[in-house]
């Protein structure tokens, strides 16, 4: 990623955006993460998603026989792009641990104003992935591992719980619908994309969840699973690809094992699994 210019011994500015980035990004997804934004375009910029008043925004068409109303991106659904983007980019590594990282110039990359990426990083704030620099921007937080084993331990008091009485009343054409999101797993894990990953992966855990019919359960599920996919600081670098294959192998073997109603592998694997084990 490039700093802006750093003044003073040991002091420390603000990046100004994404590795490898440049103006328009968010039309071609971010660096590695093809196609994570440009799978939402506005009807007027193909591609892109400029709102008006916003750089790269289409100018408005005027027709003296007979105008038709111009397609507009609402704010909120800016918004909504960056903050996915910005999320691909927390889970990949592409926003470091305890760097600074200002809206403006964020937007600028991203081709938008700062409004729209200012209102995403304060959702991010929301959420705990990054925390307020006044008059600088956001800082991505350092997590350590005893914050993710305290993630994976309220998950599994959560979810396992929920798993095995499933388990117990559920048929077995009923996880044979779920085994196309836990194949999903697996096929994004091969291509070691970070980012793709992790969607598929909260995917097969929400479906899993869902079939308790408890939409609040699913809704806290996903928020501690999202947490817990963000990286570590200080570690050598985010899950390999051999990695994220064997992540995406115990979905497989946690589906076969609630077919079979063998409740003990269920929550041996569920544990583990949350673990990252």
């Amino acid at each position: 990623m490039r700093h802006e210019g750093r003044s003073g011994a040991g002091g420390t500015s603000a990046r100004e955006g994404l590795p490898g980035a440049t103006t328009g990004a968010v039309r071609e997804g971010l660096p590695g993460q093809a196609g994570t934004a440009a799978r939402h375009t506005s009807p007027g910029r193909p591609g892109g998603f400029g709102a008006p008043g916003e750089p790269g925004a289409p100018a408005a068409r005027h027709s003296s026989t007979s105008p038709s109303p111009r397609p507009v991106v609402q704010r909120a659904s800016v918004r909504g792009q960056i903050l996915d983007a910005l999320r691909a980019a927390l889970v990949a590594g592409e926003l470091a641990p305890g760097e600074v990282y200002s809206a403006p110039a964020l937007g600028e990359r991203f081709g938008v104003s700062a409004t729209p990426v200012r209102e995403a990083m304060q959702q991010l704030a929301v959420e705990g992935a990054v925390e307020v620099v006044p008059n600088r921007g956001f800082r991505v937080v350092r997590r350590g591992a005893r914050e993710l084993a305290e993630l994976a331990e309220i998950r599994a008091l959560v979810e396992v719980p929920v798993m095995l009485r499933l388990a117990r009343t559920l048929s077995a054409s009923c996880w044979a619908e779920l085994r196309p999101l836990a194949e999903a797993t697996v096929a994004a894990a091969s291509t070691g994309d970070r980012a793709r990953y992790a969607e598929s992966d909260r995917a097969f855990h929400a479906a899993v969840l869902a079939l308790s019919g408890n939409r609040q359960l699913v809704q806290l599920a996903d928020d501690l699973h999202r947490r817990a996919q963000w990286p570590l600081a200080g570690a050598p670098g985010c899950r390999t690809r051999a990695e994220l294959l064997a992540d995406a192998a115990q979905h497989t073997a946690l589906l076969d094992a609630l077919t079979a109603q063998d409740l003990a592998v269920v929550q041996s694997l569920a544990r583990e699994h949350f673990a990252g084990v």
